[in-house]
């Protein structure tokens, strides 16, 4: 059995926001660990992340192993379709 290796996931958040926790809830619930980027402690860090977004302003903006994910909707959406788990693993 090959060892998994866990994709890089960064969360681009605020500690105020509502859907940031759930999204960090949904990462938690399947064991994924994430980097968390709260742009209101790093307020530097905001235009970046509205660049890698494609200009979204909104938080929590998700990337995993550099791909745009989007927010909260997109990836409960993503779970729903049974496609969360597969970016969640990958063989390392």
């Amino acid at each position: 059995m090959s060892e998994q290796q866990s994709p890089a996931i960064e969360v681009y958040s605020s500690m105020l926001c509502g859907f940031c926790a759930r999204a960090k809830r949904l990462l938690e619930a399947k064991g994924a660990k994430y980097d968390e980027i709260d742009i209101m402690l790093q307020p530097r860090r905001r235009p970046e992340m509205i660049q890698r977004a494609g200009g979204r302003t909104s938080v929590p903006q998700i990337f995993i192993d550099g791909r745009h994910i989007g927010g909260c909707d997109d990836l409960y959406a993503l779970e729903q379709q049974g496609s969360l788990d597969p970016l969640l693993m990958k063989a390392s």
